[in-house]
């Protein structure tokens, strides 16, 4: 069993690697001891904001066997969205790199679909599921226990090889695999660029990030007003923000993805301060066809534009 289980996780990390994830890290399905504390803790103390969804399906976020019965292993991938590409107007409100694409569920999710029928063809009939980033998974824990990198100070898993501008996602299934050692040593040291750049103090503390204080929370996640006590904060950020990751010492090792999908979006880069200030319904459906931007619709777009302008 031992030789079948190391010759699968080869053929599965290899054709990962093929259809374009950035690494690929196999660990047992078991309960995330761990974080089981922490979760409770950050939820206790309301660090998700208005993220109720956060509190739902608690067991399942820590268990993967409550999500797919008998699961063995938990496969984890990173895909790379890193460019040196900016947006042409330096006043104009700022957009997520991982953002400047399609949007990367869709894209995760059918080169998942593939890996899985690879599974299937090659190694014979398993049970399992694809899992991307709007599921009851806790990507980071899974990621860091297959060794792909550790946690930063900023939340974001890091790699020593890649830095960390990366998705994350799972397949868990019900076949027993080789797995990989957790990643142990933590290689942020007494850095602490992060929790100095953050402009909302959204990083409390090395590794807990109060969500309801972070751009990218504020200009994505909330749906009422945003709190007038962000004004002048927000950095000119009007979908996400970057600036944590932009200035760890880590992403100098990133580098340019070959993912075609996440190429940015014609004309998105181009927008100016004032067609974004001037922003239409219409401008809006055609330039984010596609992207995660759509997430926050129209309205929610206008609004953070809006907000930014006001301060």
């Amino acid at each position: 069993m031992y030789n079948n289980s190391a010759k699968y996780s080869q053929l599965i990390k290899d054709e990962a690697i093929r259809l374009g994830f950035l690494s690929c890290g196999i660990s047992k399905a078991e309960f995330l001891e761990e974080e089981a504390p922490r979760l409770e803790k950050w939820l206790k103390n309301n660090h998700h904001g208005e993220m109720k969804y956060m509190e739902n399906y608690f067991d399942k976020r820590l268990d993967p066997r409550l999500l797919v019965d008998d699961a063995k292993s938990v496969i984890s991938l990173s895909l790379n969205y890193y460019t040196k590409e900016n947006q042409t107007d330096v006043h104009a409100p700022k957009i997520s790199k991982y953002a400047y694409g399609q949007d990367y569920h869709t894209v995760i999710k059918e080169k998942l679909k593939f890996l899985l029928s690879f599974i299937e063809e090659n190694i014979g009939e398993v049970s399992g599921r694809a899992f991307v980033d709007s599921a009851p998974v806790l990507d980071r824990a899974w990621a860091k226990k297959s060794g792909i990198g550790w946690v930063g100070k900023n939340s974001n898993l890091i790699s020593k090889t890649d830095g960390s501008f990366f998705f994350l996602a799972e397949l868990i299934i019900d076949l027993e695999l080789d797995y990989d050692y957790p990643f142990q040593t933590d290689h942020c040291g007494t850095c602490t660029r992060c929790l100095d750049a953050c402009p909302t103090d959204a990083i409390i503390a090395p590794q807990v990030v109060d969500a309801s204080k972070c751009i990218s929370y504020l200009t994505i996640e909330l749906k009422e007003e945003i709190p007038t006590e962000f004004k002048d904060k927000m950095a000119n950020w009007m979908f996400g923000c970057d600036i944590c990751q932009d200035v760890c010492p880590w992403n100098r090792f990133s580098k340019a993805h070959n993912e075609e999908a996440f190429n940015p979006q014609k004309g998105l880069l181009d927008l100016n301060e004032k067609d974004l200030i001037e922003l239409t319904d219409e401008v809006f459906t055609k330039v984010f066809k596609g992207s995660a931007v759509k997430r926050t619709k129209f309205k929610g777009l206008k609004r953070n534009i809006d907000f930014l302008k006001s301060s």
